[in-house]
């Protein structure tokens, strides 16, 4: 097949593409003084904390010493050492990888390994003094206490620009560590060569949560140095070239100049080539300070999409620094030619879109890819086509891809709802029926658990773990292929995948009103607690029977029948905000931010609270909204009631202070919750969609009716199509708990 076939219109902006220009119909207003980037760098939220532009490949900051799972960004508020600064980091993980192409600057001699914090000697590592770091979006600041030097730091999509000012009188020098990338990464292979007396290059092949991660650099410095020491196996080795799995190489420069060593480093995902072609062309001078006025105009411009008005600036802090952090992926994974590493391990040239990674897709497709289709539908063909190249060249839709590589990480077929959802939204610059042929391949497909569904009708608890969790994110996935097939005119398709996605039903125990594990005997699993958890062992992914059994986004009438009645579902889920139990010793660390049995610290609860809206008790959603929105995000260090999940939780934020959530997997039904904000403007393509709360005292929590556009609005959600049109949507508060539709 030929691969260029996958565009439906020519994409016209690639990877050159420009981040200056301000937004129609809006002023550009500074709204990174509201970005607090501390929020989430303590507790569980694991975000990446240093400079970057949006959804830039470069992500450049402070990496610290391990000390547990809450170090997978590199950064926790609770520690201060400083292994290095490497240029590629993830954001709000629950798996740490990357770290690649990490340098130190340093004086005097050292000790070259990562170190603990016992003592200096053990490694390259310094002390941060905190005193002295600053972070705002686009820009990062510290001073290494060791090293007495005043380390600065900003970024463009694919070169990271350094400053160092060594305050002492040693020679300053800076080293490349090749060897210590992120938790769990190992490197394989490591190259760093002399190009002249200010340039190396080099590349970083490593193995860890990604198989075969492939990142090449060049590096080009503000003066000539003295010389390059390698280190290779704890061995100092000749020439002006090095390799090994086991990599230093100290770059030295002369004592007694005062002026601050800078430093370009430029990555690629092809080859020391185009990362050399990346540097020319987004970053050839040496202008540092213009760099970081560019940086955050990058961001002003992504972060003027959403103007909020509001008198609690707490939650606006927090509402700008969410939006901060959806930003950062999906990462763009191409050259500025738009030259990129396939999932088939091969180097791809242009192929008319600009290819992107860090698909956290069982995270993101239930808010953020959402979100995105608002605030970026310029982007989803971009999105949708690498999906799509991927498929073709693995086999299958993306589940979790990082850096070209498939992990297979988390449970069900993560990437169909998102490309059916395109489909749905009738995103442009995609070929929908081979979208389609995507989906339905990815759904086909004899591997994980999906044999069992196809030869049983379910995933039996008995023939693997996490039974229950693949079969229901199956049934959700299942559905948007269903609706898909429809909108295609599909209709065999359509019922067989429909019929499929009632699947769940199997999992239903109507005599303890939970989903439970079923045997290929059709007997329930025993001993059963709802409220057990055993991490990645039993029936369930991160989560219990409490919070699984709401887990059908898609079919909420069904599940209802499943219970027998609205009111038996009601109290059912009024008790899920109320039980208090035991979920053992064993339960996943995932299982946070709890309010009874809800879980907000993770995605399978995110949907639960609106489906009061959908079974006609919309003031409990407003509720629970208001409770969540309050109690689970401050704007402080440990904000974040659990991992950030790469945007995930931040954009539930987001939409959710919009007064909207799509409930649904696909197809742009965003069901009404509880108004946040006095007034939300967001810039659509049609102009500008307009959010109001009238009558907004403190204790008008509860919707008493909708007016859109002026007229009278009685449903319980508003379609995306509407929003997208542009016009305005006001919500008449008060206390009563009524239902205006």
């Amino acid at each position: 097949m030929n691969k260029k076939s996958l565009l439906f219109v020519p994409v016209l902006s690639l990877c050159l593409a420009s981040c200056g220009s301000s937004q129609k119909g809006q002023e550009m207003e500074d709204l990174t003084q509201f970005v607090d980037p501390r929020i989430g760098t303590g507790g569980h939220g694991h975000v990446f904390y240093g400079a970057n532009v949006p959804y830039g490949f470069i992500q450049l900051g402070p990496t610290s010493i391990p000390q547990s799972w809450d170090w997978v960004s590199g950064y926790h508020v609770s520690d201060s050492t400083v292994i290095g600064f490497p240029h590629t980091h993830l954001s709000g993980t629950g798996i740490g990888d990357l770290h690649d192409i990490n340098v130190m600057p340093v004086v005097g001699e050292v000790t070259y390994s990562r170190g603990d914090a016992s003592s200096y000697e053990t490694g390259l590592w310094s002390y941060s003094d905190r005193s002295k770091e600053v972070v705002t979006p686009g820009y990062y600041r510290t001073h290494l206490s060791r090293y007495n030097v005043d380390v600065e730091l900003t970024a463009t999509k694919r070169v990271g620009f350094h400053k160092y000012t060594f305050l002492g009188n040693e020679s300053p020098a800076i080293v490349f560590d090749m060897v210590n990338g992120g938790c769990w990464d190992k490197t394989t292979e490591a190259v760093i060569r002399v190009v002249n007396d200010s340039t190396v290059s080099g590349y970083r092949y490593s193995k860890g949560w990604t198989d075969d991660q492939r990142v090449f650099f060049r590096a080009e410095f503000s003066r000539k140095f003295d010389n390059v020491e390698f280190i290779v196996n704890d061995s100092v080795k000749e020439g002006d070239m090095a390799k090994g799995a086991q990599l230093f190489a100290r770059v030295n420069f002369a004592a007694g100049n005062q002026e601050p060593v800078y430093m370009k480093v430029a990555l690629s995902p092809t080859s020391e080539e185009g990362a050399q072609l990346n540097m020319q062309t987004e970053l050839s001078g040496w202008d540092f300070e213009k760099t970081i006025a560019d940086a955050k105009a990058a961001w002003n411009k992504e972060l003027n999409k959403v103007k909020v008005y509001t008198t609690d600036e707490a939650s606006k802090k927090i509402f700008y620094t969410s939006l901060y952090h959806t930003l950062f992926a999906p990462s763009e994974f191409c050259d500025v030619n738009g030259d990129y590493y396939g999932a088939d391990k091969q180097m791809h040239k242009d192929e008319g879109f600009v290819n992107y990674t860090t698909f956290s897709l069982w995270d993101t497709y239930r808010a953020a890819q959402p979100l995105m289709t608002i605030l970026h539908p310029e982007k989803m063909s971009d999105i949708i086509n690498t999906m799509l190249h991927i498929h073709q060249q693995q086999g299958k839709l993306p589940v979790w891809h990082l850096m070209g590589c498939e992990t297979n990480c988390m449970v069900g077929n993560p990437g169909v709802p998102v490309v059916a959802d395109a489909i749905l939204k009738d995103i442009k610059g995609f070929d929908t029926e081979l979208a389609f042929k995507a989906l339905k391949e990815s759904s086909m497909l004899p591997e994980r658990g999906m044999e069992h569904r196809i030869e049983y009708g379910f995933i039996p608890a008995d023939k693997m773990t996490e039974a229950i969790a693949y079969d229901m994110e199956y049934a959700i996935a299942d559905w948007a292929v269903a609706q898909a097939a429809q909108k295609l005119g599909k209709q065999e398709d359509y019922e067989y995948f429909l019929k499929r996605s009632k699947s769940y039903k199997n999992y239903f125990d109507a005599s303890t009103g939970f989903m439970r594990g079923k045997m290929l005997d059709g007997s329930w699993r025993t001993p059963f607690s709802p409220y057990a958890s055993s991490h990645r062992e039993d029936d369930y992914c991160e989560g219990n029977a409490w919070q699984y059994t709401w887990l059908v986004p898609h079919d909420v009438e069904g599940l209802v029948e499943c219970f027998g009645s609205k009111e038996a579902f009601v109290n059912k889920l009024d008790s899920l905000f109320l039980a208090n139990g035991d979920m053992g010793e064993a339960s996943s660390p995932d299982i946070s931010g709890l309010i009874g049995q809800y879980a907000h610290g993770n995605e399978p609860s995110h949907h639960t609270v609106y489906l009061y809206t959908l079974v006609g008790q919309p003031w409990k959603t407003a509720d629970r909204i208001k409770e969540i929105l309050h109690t689970m995000y401050t704007d402080q260090p440990d904000g974040l009631s659990g991992n950030e999940d790469v945007g995930q939780m931040s954009a539930w934020y987001i939409l959710s202070s919009f007064g909207f959530y799509q409930v649904e997997p696909a197809g742009g039904k965003f069901v009404f919750g509880y108004p946040n904000f006095d007034k939300v403007e967001i810039a659509v393509p049609a102009g500008k969609f307009v959010i109001e709360r009238e009558n907004k005292g403190q204790q008008n929590n509860y919707i008493q009716g909708i007016v859109f556009n002026g007229t009278e609005y009685k449903k319980p959600w508003i379609e995306y199509a509407d929003i997208m049109k542009g016009g305005e949507l006001k919500f008449l508060m008060g206390d009563e708990p009524v239902v205006w539709y």
